[in-house]
């Protein structure tokens, strides 16, 4: 592998947002743009190398997995993140629901000017054309899935026909998908890279996992890592981090980019003391409530199956907890068909209702343990640690919530016993039952927060720029000062859609995509 040893640009990942800004870049500018990933590439979604796990939303898989994992209530958790070109949405379930307009709104008044709702609006529109999404209709989901929508109506909450109605607070329906007309997850790999990957200007390699960027005093000077065997060193002004929740904060701090102390302890050199780097991890905490099925779901489950739509996660329902005043900060999702292998925790349900608190007020970090790309990463995202108890609180409620919806006649004569927690388990034992079994909904954020430069805990600002480093930005959902109401995979993709533009001198508007080179037959 011969690779380049200059660029105008690097691009440090190919996930939902990397693949959105080196595909704008390339779009949009005559800058020689190299991005490294450093999982495979198996080229455009047409070249017939995808394995099947990485084309189909029903499946999620982790065959091209970093291997991540940390500590929650004591146990080993595994925090999966994707290492292919396409990143998490080449992966992940496909759900494409953006949250509240309070989430953006929010952003844009702790100073980041330019990220409120509105201004956000056109670039929405923007991925949702690149990533084919579309509504799906209430008639083709599973009938586990049809009768808990039935039931969550039954209970109080509204059936929508938009979930990404930034302005309404309470609904369910079937999520929309990032999914194509005949079945293809389409990830951003797709939306972003394939109609560039022609470009001259554009280079992607895989297999390429970057160790750390190299800054002289306030300025980038280049990255170096590994391809294979082969230690590499790219010399660049300009360095677009967009490795991901954890890997972003990672490649800061081997870049010696961190808290002075932190970076001093596990014998990192200190370039630039920025000691929010790291920081504010957060995702939403997640508890599932498992039913035994009977019969009568499975026979249906099973006929369904048989017409090759089998996706488990169809529905969610949005909400406002008893202590939300604006916005909402609940989901429920039931996630459900027969199967008979067993999860990590040995539980054996063949249907749960799955809930989740969107705003979590528990923070935890992303630390190294070594200074080498191989040293492992230390993740700590403490669910359920925030001195008022309300995360707990919250979740208790939203089980409680489940349980109500359970217990609607039509859908109870489906679910049969209740299995876990199980139903003599109330009060005081259910808190101490979720405490320590709550688990993670796949959306890792904020440990590179986005803020002002006012604010001492914030890494970049409002532009994706480092503070106090010129030509380093970083791309990804680490950014989010505080993780939206909803699945993350859009509004990463937006937040690349943002830079790149940025970045090309276009800061924002309802661009219409010109096609591949367009710029460059002009300029």
């Amino acid at each position: 592998m011969t690779l380049p040893r200059h660029a105008d640009a690097v691009v440090i990942g190919a996930g939902s947002a990397g693949a959105a800004v080196a595909g704008l870049l390339a779009e949009r500018s005559d800058m020689a743009v190299v991005v490294l990933e450093a999982g495979p590439d198996y080229g455009p979604m047409d070249s017939g190398r995808w394995p099947e796990g990485l084309l189909d939303p029903a499946i999620m898989t982790f065959s091209h997995d970093w291997g991540y994992s940390g500590e929650v209530g004591g146990r080993q958790v595994r925090f999966p993140r994707a290492r292919v070109v396409g990143g998490c949405s080449a992966i992940n379930g496909a759900a494409a629901v953006h949250g509240s307009r309070v989430d953006y709104d929010g952003w844009a008044a702790a100073g980041n000017r330019g990220w409120d709702a509105d201004a956000l609006a056109p670039l929405f529109q923007s991925a949702w054309r690149r990533l084919k999404v579309a509504r799906v209709d209430p008639t083709a989901v599973t009938p586990f899935q049809a009768a808990c929508l039935q039931a969550i109506t039954t209970v109080g909450i509204p059936a929508v026909d938009d979930l990404n109605d930034l302005d309404e607070n309470c609904g369910v329906a079937p999520f929309p998908t990032n999914t194509s007309a005949d079945g293809v997850r389409v990830s951003s790999a797709f939306g972003y890279l394939d109609p560039v990957r022609a470009c001259p200007t554009l280079n992607v390699i895989a297999d390429a996992a970057v160790e750390r960027i190299t800054i002289k005093g306030d300025r980038v000077t280049g990255v170096v890592g590994r391809a294979g065997s082969e230690v590499f060193a790219i010399e660049t002004g300009r360095v677009v981090v967009s490795a991901g929740a954890y890997g972003s904060p990672a490649i800061l701090l081997r870049s010696g980019v961190g808290p002075a102390d932190h970076l001093s302890a596990v014998g990192v050199p200190v370039v630039h003391a920025l000691a929010g780097v790291g920081a504010n991890l957060h995702d939403q905490p997640t508890i599932q409530v498992d039913y035994a099925g009977t019969e009568e779901l499975a026979r249906a489950m099973r006929r369904f199956v048989h017409t090759g739509r089998r996706r488990d996660e169809q529905v969610i329902a949005k909400f406002p907890s008893e202590e939300c005043t604006e916005g909402f900060d609940l989901h429920i999702f039931p996630i459900g068909g027969p199967r008979d292998d067993p999860d990590a925790a040995g539980r054996n349900a063949a249907f749960s209702l799955g809930g989740a608190v969107l705003g979590p007020r528990s923070r935890g970090a992303v630390r190294l343990t070594g200074p080498a790309l191989t040293d492992r990463l230390a993740i700590d995202h403490r669910y359920l640690t925030d001195p008022e108890g309300s995360d707990l609180t919250r979740l208790v409620e939203v089980v409680e919530r489940i349980r109500g919806v359970a217990a609607e006649p039509e859908l109870a004569a489906l679910l049969g016993e209740e299995t876990f927690p199980g139903p003599g388990v109330t009060s005081s034992e259910l808190r101490a039952c979720i405490a320590g079994s709550v688990v993670h909904y796949y959306h890792p954020a904020g440990a590179c927060r986005m803020g002002p430069a006012t604010d001492d805990r914030a890494v970049v600002g409002a532009d994706g720029a480092v503070h106090g480093i010129e030509g380093l930005f970083v791309a990804d959902a680490s950014v989010m000062p505080t993780v939206v109401s909803g699945n993350t995979n859009i509004p990463t993709v937006v937040i690349g859609e943002k830079l790149g533009r940025l970045l090309t001198g276009e800061p924002g508007g309802d661009l219409a995509y010109a096609g591949p080179g367009a710029h460059h037959a002009a300029s």
